[in-house]
C-alpha cells in the first residue's frame, strides 16, 4: 500500500532566534555571523517545508512524519529539538504527545515515525531519545518483530485491521539512497528554467521503500534569487511533482514505493493523488 508523508515535518515551527545547525557548512556559519539581518530572513526562507502543524498534517492525511532530531551544542540540558539548518522553538517530547493525542482519538490509525540525522545527540542523549518514545506510546508501539498488523488504504492514509492495537512504528535505523532521476529532473528543469537541482531520496529498508520528492536548492541559487523562498520555488513546481506521482505504482517489488513525502502539505492535492495509487493494486 501507499500513504503519504511530510518531509522535513516540524519546519513550520523554526526559531528565527536560534542558533545556526552544528552540521551547516562553515560558509553559511560565516555569513550568518558577519550578516545576521541579511543572512537569517534567507535561511529562513530556504529552511522551511511545512506550514501546517503536525495534528494538522495527521488530519490533512499524513502517516509518516519526517523527524530530524538535534541537541543544541550550549544546552546543558537534555532538551533534544528538531532541526532544518536552525533549530526548533518545540522540544522533541512535547510533539510526540501530540502525535499520542491525536492517535487516541483515531485508534484505527497509524504513524510511523522517522527519526534521523540525530545532531549533537550523544550515546546518552540517544538513549534518552529511545527511553521518552517508550514511555510516552508504550503499548502503542509497535515492536521489531510483529507480523500480525495488517494495513489498509482510506481516503486521507494507512488504517489498521488488526486485532493487535499497534499504532507507532518507530524507523531509526536506515539506508538512504539518493536517487537522482533523470527523466524527472530535466522535465522540470524544461518547465521551470531555472538552475537547481531535484533530488527523489529514496529510504530503504526490508519493510518500505520511501520516496521524498523535493527540491534541493543549492547557495549559488539562492544568492541569484534572494527574494525567492523553497515554498515559491515548491508550489510553482507541483504541476510536474503531481505527475511524476501518478505514475508510481505502490507493492513489495524493488521499483514499487510505500510512501512518498513531500512539502507543503496542505497545498493542491498531493494527499489524494498519493491514496489514489492504492488503485492500480
Amino acid at each position: 500500500l501507499c500513504s503519504t508523508g511530510s518531509h522535513d515535518t516540524m519546519t513550520y515551527c523554526l526559531d528565527k532566534n536560534s542558533a545556526v545547525s552544528g552540521n551547516e557548512s562553515k560558509v553559511v556559519k560565516f555569513l550568518n555571523k558577519c550578516m545576521p539581518c541579511i543572512v537569517r530572513p534567507i535561511i529562513m526562507k530556504w529552511s522551511i517545508t511545512q506550514v501546517l502543524t503536525v495534528t494538522e498534517q495527521l488530519e490533512a492525511g499524513v502517516r509518516y512524519l519526517d523527524f530530524r532530531i538535534a541537541h543544541k551544542a550550549s544546552d546543558p540540558s537534555m532538551n533534544l529539538y528538531f532541526v532544518h539548518m536552525v533549530y526548533t522553538t518545540v522540544i522533541v517530547q512535547d510533539i510526540l504527545w501530540e502525535v499520542l493525542k491525536w492517535l487516541e482519538t483515531h485508534p484505527q490509525e497509524v504513524v510511523i515515525l522517522a527519526c534521523r540525522n540525530f545532531d549533537g545527540l550523544t550515546k546518552k542523549l540517544h538513549c534518552h531519545l529511545v527511553a521518552c518514545i517508550k514511555e510516552i506510546f508504550q503499548c502503542k508501539l509497535c515492536p521489531r518483530n510483529v507480523r500480525k498488523i495488517a494495513f489498509a488504504a482510506s481516503e486521507i492514509g494507512l488504517y489498521l485491521m488488526s486485532l493487535e492495537v499497534k499504532q507507532a512504528i518507530l524507523w531509526m535505523r536506515e539506508l538512504n539512497l539518493t536517487d537522482m532521476s533523470v527523466e524527472f529532473a530535466e522535465q522540470f528543469l524544461l518547465s521551470s528554467k531555472e538552475y537547481l537541482m531535484c533530488h527523489c531520496l529514496i529510504s530503504v529498508s526490508d519493510k518500505f521503500f520511501v520516496a521524498g520528492i523535493n527540491l534541493t536548492e543549492n547557495l549559488r541559487y539562492i544568492l541569484v534569487h534572494p527574494f525567492g523562498s523553497l515554498k515559491t520555488l515548491t508550489l510553482r513546481s507541483l504541476p510536474c511533482l503531481k505527475t511524476w506521482v501518478r505514475r508510481q505504482y505502490p507493492g513489495p517489488r524493488k521499483e514499487c514505493i510505500n510512501i512518498i513525502a513531500g512539502d507543503f502539505i496542505g497545498h493542491d492535492d498531493f494527499v489524494r493523488d498519493v491514496i489514489e495509487l492504492n488503485r492500480k493494486i
